[in-house]
């Protein structure tokens, strides 16, 4: 069969319709070159008109009629001048000329350096967001990093990254803790180092946003915090983390910060804190921090592992039981303890069985503070005496109905020490000073979504509640007053909070061999009376 030829129009006329669109387009742009004040002075019009009804809009009603006369007098002496409408339809022109000429837009891409910081980071994911079989891929070497990061990005003075959005393919497994670690990893190596960054993941979106976060003060010294009864401030965090302020002193001003606020007594979720930390993170300051704020309100047990006299301040205190450093005297006290435990439950459970309220006596909370447990629990194994955790069974199993708050703190390096009733019943946790993220999650539970820093100062580090998220933590300075090198306002801002004790006991002279013979004189007898009470076993 013959083929059909084509039409005329088809076959020959592609070279005139090809000139005809050129001869089409030249008119339009000679046409826009001529008419191009004409487009100027129409857009710069519209823009004026726009505004000017914008301007009326926003004008009150009761005002409106003074505009008008203004408006209407304005016209009126346009026009009694002589060349007044002249002038004034140029003097319109003009500014609409003015108004419409054609800007330079602004430029919103970034200049050379952080395009190739960009470009660094994009290659350095793509061994991380991409696979062999993906036809399309997102990430791939020498590919367009406008795809994966958009317009979402921002930049300091020094250059470097303060925020980036991270758009990445739906098959990386987002859920896998692992997978998300070598991921910030990279950004946070490639971004700067020694800055502390947040990484937010968008699972339904499959979007990852980096942002900088700022240092959190550390000029915020001890002092009474705005709580109410059963609360106590670990420390302070970002504000977006929390939903409350309450107001500090922060230097010679006074300013609203955001606390992390533990919540104990017989509400409570979590009525027992456990703290880890490395030598010199801040762990003692925690505990003394939490003592002046127990001290307020409740009765308090110290027993201190170390033996270094960090506590010393607190000895001889009013509501403060017994400040012991010795192995002896922390199983008579932690075994006091444990009995006076007992004895809360027994008549609590009395009064509630006769219909009673609860006796005065033990309505006062009582705090128990253990620093260092592995140490004594390693002279105990030594000297073939039961380990002091063993005493803690019942305060942490019973405190929280009997009103008694444990605080257990110790090093990263006695963390396998630690007893299983310890580890069960504080689930108040913190964790300061530098330390890796398996580190962080082995007493947290979950990775926390910042990136620690190598360097951190004291009392830094992170805090969660039970099975709320990882707050940041800065621990108000709260150093030990009898030291030597603690600033003259931080030591006075401690010793205003210690409450009073037994006036001091001055030195007795030497008396002579009849007079000792004689007995205890009046001084001796006064010296006892005024020493601070020990809590009996």
């Amino acid at each position: 069969m013959a083929r059909r030829p084509l039409p005329r129009i088809l076959s020959s006329g592609g070279a005139s319709i090809t000139r005809g669109r050129e001869f089409a387009r030249t008119a339009a742009d000679s046409a826009t070159d001529v008419l191009h004040p004409l487009i100027t002075v129409t857009r710069g019009l519209r823009l004026l008109v726009g505004a000017a009804r914008q301007k009326w809009a926003a004008t009150p009603k009761d005002r409106r009629g003074h505009v008008l006369f203004l408006v209407a007098a304005c016209g009126l002496g346009v026009a009694l001048v002589p060349h007044g409408p002249v002038l004034a339809v140029v003097s319109v022109m003009g500014a609409a000329a003015w108004k419409g000429r054609a800007r330079t837009p602004a430029r919103t891409g970034p200049d050379e350096a952080g395009a190739a910081r960009l470009r660094s980071l994009y290659e350095a994911l793509v061994p991380h967001f991409s696979v062999a079989e993906d036809p399309g891929p997102l990430f791939s070497h020498g590919g367009d990093w406008d795809k994966a990061f958009g317009s979402s990005y921002a930049f300091d003075d020094d250059g470097r990254l303060t925020r980036l959005q991270v758009t990445y393919p739906a098959y990386f497994p987002d859920g896998d803790p692992a997978a998300r670690t070598r991921v910030e990893q990279v950004l946070d190596t490639k971004s700067g180092r020694g800055r502390e960054y947040h990484f937010s993941w968008d699972e339904e979106g499959n979007r990852l946003q980096m942002t900088v976060l700022d240092p959190l003060p550390v000029t915020i010294a001890a002092q009474r915090f705005v709580t109410a009864p059963g609360e106590t401030v670990l420390g302070f965090t970002d504000a977006d983390a929390v939903g409350r302020t309450v107001p500090v002193r922060d230097g010679d001003t006074t300013r609203d910060a955001a606390p992390v606020v533990w919540r104990t007594g017989s509400r409570s979720t979590e009525p027992h804190l456990l703290a880890v930390g490395q030598p010199g993170s801040g762990i003692t300051t925690l505990m003394r921090s939490l003592a002046l704020q127990a001290l307020q309100q409740g009765d308090l047990l110290v027993v201190e592992g170390a033996g270094t006299g960090e506590y010393a301040c607190l000895s001889g205190r009013d509501g403060v039981l017994a400040v012991e450093r010795g192995l002896s005297g922390a199983l008579a006290t932690l075994e006091w303890a444990a009995h006076e435990t007992e004895r809360r439950l027994i008549a609590a459970n009395r009064a509630r069985q006769a219909g009673h309220p609860e006796p005065e006596d033990i309505k006062r909370p009582l705090w128990i503070l253990l620093d260092r447990p592995s140490a004594l629990g390693h002279l105990a194994a030594a000297e073939g005496r039961p380990d002091p955790q063993e005493l803690l069974q019942v305060p942490l199993r019973h405190g929280r109905a009997a009103g008694v708050t444990v605080v257990v703190a110790d090093q990263f390096d006695g963390l396998d020490a630690l007893a299983e009733t310890v580890r069960a019943h504080t689930r108040a946790r913190a964790v300061l000073g530098p330390a890796t993220r398996d580190q962080v999650r082995s007493v947290l539970g979950v990775q926390p979504h910042t990136t620690p820093t190598p360097h951190m100062p004291p009392g830094r580090g992170y805090a969660r509640l039970g099975t709320g998220p990882v707050l940041r933590l800065q621990v108000p300075a709260t150093p030990d007053p009898y030291d030597g090198a603690t600033s003259e306002a931080h030591r006075q801002a401690v010793l205003d909070l210690l409450p009073g004790g037994p006036a001091p006991v001055e030195r007795v002279p030497e008396a002579a061999p009849c007079e000792e013979a004689a007995g205890p004189g009046p001084a001796h007898r006064d010296a006892l009376v005024a020493a601070p009470a020990v809590a009996e076993g």
